[in-house]
């Protein structure tokens, strides 16, 4: 399948609201949250980026970490709590932890980027999404090949990111013009990775992940400098905290469509 065939990327260009993104810098401890959404939906977003985990109970939450330590008012493993336990946990000691199934109903107009983090949310997320009819509006990713894999055998119709077996291939192929070994419609990577040597995001890696019909996103950009160079690479889709200078800089390239 061509990833512009797929219903979630009609958008011209796709702009993702990281964890939320915050409108000031002040609001970045509330990731996560129905209010971080909701806040970029009001800017006009179209696309929200999260998180999830399973519960102890086998409710999914959108949560980043695997603990609780860093924005919450609590502490422990996120998968090691109920869902009762967890719905008492306030996030910058403001917000609830929302459920999934809660931001599906409650933003039913908004399109998802869903990081599956866990193993035991795999079976959860493809029976939540089936439930909800959310399958043209959802794509997901993980930073684990096999949870990816179990995803797609459970749910083929719904979009996924390419795995990271399928990154590395698409950036180390090297201009190879071997068939495309990944069936992730997203080729979503940052410009580089950690101590990697060399850059991951080049011309040769954008043109063949557009050659094989993928569409490329990238992460987690904040810079409108690095912004606009990403977009003459000629870039599908930039991730972002800082919403407010994303979409500043969008509305300049004539490459917002806004639906607030």
């Amino acid at each position: 399948m061509q990833a512009r065939s797929h219903p979630y990327f009609a958008a011209r260009f796709t702009a993702l609201a990281h964890r939320g993104g915050w409108v000031t810098p002040a609001d970045a401890p509330r990731e996560n949250t129905a209010y971080a959404f909701g806040q970029a939906l009001g800017l006009g977003y179209r696309y929200l980026e999260t998180d999830v985990w399973a519960s102890a109970d086998g409710e999914l939450v959108a949560f980043h970490d695997d603990r609780l330590d860093r924005v919450a008012d609590a502490s422990g493993p996120v998968g090691k709590r109920t869902w009762a336990e967890l719905s008492a946990v306030r996030i910058g000691g403001i917000d609830p932890i929302p459920r999934l199934s809660d931001l599906l109903e409650e933003f039913a107009t908004a399109r998802f980027n869903i990081d599956i983090k866990d193993d035991n949310a795999v079976e959860l997320l493809a029976d939540l999404i089936e439930r909800h009819g959310a399958g043209n509006r959802v794509c997901v990713a993980s930073f684990s090949s096999a949870r990816l894999r179990e995803f797609r055998r459970r749910a083929p119709q719904v979009a996924t990111a390419t795995s990271p077996v399928g990154v590395a291939w698409a950036t180390l192929a090297f201009g190879r013009r071997r068939p495309w070994p990944d069936p992730g419609l997203a080729l979503q990577i940052p410009v580089r990775y950690e101590n990697a040597p060399f850059t991951l995001l080049r011309p040769d890696v954008i043109r063949l992940a557009h050659a094989s019909g993928r569409v490329v996103h990238v992460w987690t950009v904040n810079d409108a400098a690095e912004m606009h160079r990403l977009i003459d690479l000629e870039v599908d889709g930039l991730v972002s905290d800082d919403i407010t200078t994303l979409k500043q800089v969008l509305i300049e390239r004539g490459l917002w469509e806004d639906e607030s």
